[in-house]
């Protein structure tokens, strides 16, 4: 159909068969570019449907780890906010923590929280540089996953404990407990000392809800290496201890009858406070209130559990009161303590903001040490007035060592405060200088251009007039304003 009809013509003339087979053949081709054509098409469409479906399934996936209600409204201004101040993460530039810290207690968006995360890590680590001995092992988690651990079964084991109401994790050996495995595998074979501990399996899964595995892996690796939360999941325990001990003395100094009372019926902080240490609040209260407090410790750090743990007790104080023996008391606290509504967990988090208690937790750190080694060296055969005297010598003692220990504290904060202030500004006119120096060598070249264009158009007489009125300016400063008075 495409040749000349004079051709085709003269080809019937000669043979009809040939120009049948022909008229075939071309028409076999057309159909072979057409099936080519159209299995191209199918190949492309099945690809574009296998993307949308892994999109689909994304977002489904996305939709089922956020399935939890959040603790206060996110305002639209503050998601634009968000979005400006996500931007300098990507670009690795400091903000100001002050702005920080106001934008974050007016809310975050669960749909960037992991991001959020993330930015939060980054300007720490962008004004916290952690020493070389105490870095973790420059181990990839692709790597990691290919080794074998022997912490293998107690993670299988704790698997299943791990969130067992939420979708995500209570599919046995689905998507959620997969993932969860492998980063707990890959930490416990990334840190020897530390390996597999219950709790970190908690704090894990609240990573895994808001970001992608090695995200997660590279937020608990801030966690437990910068942050220090490590320490209390040490073999020795001797951290969780501690921390109990500042915990007790937090109640003893600001709620005083509420710490007589708890000690009356013989219970200490590690009856019903390890679980909150440990799992960061996770095992046992809801994942709205768990994200907040997380938000929080991304910006504070360790102190925040105790900040939370105080208002938590203190908002409840009525009915711990109310609660007349060690049962009631446990069940209260184990049970009844997580079980409260929006409005309370909104007001313990606007607490634990303008909270401040970082100079006591140090006091008390030291308060533990010293007490524990004069426990060492005090001798158990002595006579029953000696150890009262003792612990009271011992006593005034701390109490001296603690405000020197204070003083010297705070000194070193201010310190702390004055050069990194001094620094911030030194940096800001650096910025300015080189700014102002660019914009003066851009100047200094444009006149340099408009010296030049004006030679090229003045005459020869006008330019030496010109110079030598110039040499005589700047041999006689004095003769500028006579000679700007000439006619």
């Amino acid at each position: 159909m495409e040749e000349e009809p004079l051709v085709i013509f003269l080809a019937s003339d000669d043979d009809p068969e040939k120009v049948e087979e022909k008229k075939k053949s071309k028409e076999l081709k057309s159909l072979w570019k057409k099936a080519i054509h159209q299995q191209i098409l199918l190949l492309r469409m099945e690809k574009e449907n296998q993307k949308l479906e892994a999109r689909r399934d994304e977002l489904q996936s996305r939709k089922v780890k956020l399935d939890y209600e959040e603790i206060g409204v996110c305002q639209k201004e503050v998601l634009i906010t968000w979005d400006k101040k996500l931007l300098n993460c990507r670009a690795k530039i400091r903000c100001d923590m002050e702005d920080i810290h106001i934008t974050l207690k007016e809310g975050v968006p669960k749909s960037r929280r992991g991001e959020i995360w993330q930015f939060l890590a980054l300007q720490y680590r962008l004004r916290h540089r952690l020493p070389n001995k105490h870095q973790p092992p420059d181990t990839s988690y692709k790597e990691l996953l290919k080794q074998l651990t022997a912490q293998q079964h107690a993670i299988l084991v704790d698997l299943g404990r791990t969130f067992p109401t939420h979708p995500y994790f209570s599919v046995q050996l689905g998507a959620g407990q997969l993932s969860l495995f492998n980063l707990l595998k890959a930490y416990s074979l990334l840190d020897k000392e530390v390996g597999y501990c219950q709790g970190i399996s908690f704090v894990a899964g609240v990573l895994l809800l808001h970001m992608s595995e090695e995200q997660a892996f590279e937020m608990l690796k801030f966690l437990m290496y910068d942050l220090g939360f490590r320490k209390q999941y040490r073999p020795d325990m001797t951290s969780l201890q501690i921390q109990m001990y500042q915990l007790s003395r937090l109640l003893h100094d600001y709620h005083r009858e509420l710490y007589n009372h708890l000690e009356e019926n013989e219970i200490s902080p590690s009856l019903y406070a390890a679980p909150w240490f440990l799992t960061l609040f996770a095992s046992q209260f809801p994942l709205g209130f768990v994200a907040r407090v997380f938000d929080i410790i991304f910006l504070q750090g360790t102190e925040v559990i105790f900040k939370v743990a105080l208002s938590l007790l203190s908002s409840q104080e009525t009915c711990i009161m109310q609660c007349e023996s060690f049962e009631n008391i446990v069940e209260f606290l184990k049970s009844r303590l997580p079980d409260m509504n929006t409005s309370e967990m909104e007001k313990i988090i606007t607490q634990v903001f303008e909270m401040d208690i970082s100079k006591q937790l140090h006091a008390y750190e030291v308060e533990y040490h010293v007490l524990q080694d004069e426990l060492q060296e005090s001798s158990y055969a002595c006579e029953d007035n000696e150890p009262l005297e003792k612990l009271e010598r011992a006593n005034s003692q701390l109490k001296r060592q603690n405000m020197d220990l204070l003083e010297k504290l705070q000194m070193a904060h201010a310190k702390i405060q004055a050069l990194e202030s001094n620094l911030e500004n030194l940096l800001t006119r650096e910025t300015k200088m080189k700014t102002l120096i660019r914009t003066l060598e851009q100047e200094k070249v444009a006149y340099q251009k408009t010296v030049e264009q004006i030679r090229k158009l003045l005459p020869a007489d006008a330019l030496a007039n010109c110079e030598s009125l110039l040499k005589e300016l700047n041999c006689n400063p004095n003769n500028k304003a006579k000679i700007g008075n000439k006619p």
